[in-house]
């Protein structure tokens, strides 16, 4: 795979397949230098055309706390007082 700007979907899956190829090369190698490149090429394609925006930080803790709500683990005062300060918001 010649390296290249990623402009198409099929750029974007050839180079995903690459990256898998290439995963686990050694640093400072060519194909480690190649990786790099690719990673580099890839994360800046995705951002154009995936954004994401940050989440909402008491959205999030809410998210988190409702995933864990039937894990035995965790302190439960801690808990409530997270949820007692999103009900003040």
């Amino acid at each position: 795979m010649v390296i290249k700007p990623i402009r198409t979907k099929a750029d974007h899956e050839a180079a995903l397949r690459e990256i898998e190829r290439l995963w686990g090369a050694d640093e400072g190698t060519p194909e480690g230098d190649r990786l790099d490149v690719l990673a580099t090429l890839v994360e800046a394609y995705e951002q154009a055309h995936f954004p994401m925006d940050a989440p909402d930080p008491i959205e999030a803790i809410k998210f988190r706390l409702e995933q864990q709500r039937n894990r035995k683990s965790g302190d439960r005062s801690e808990k409530k007082e997270v949820w007692s300060k999103t009900a003040e918001d």
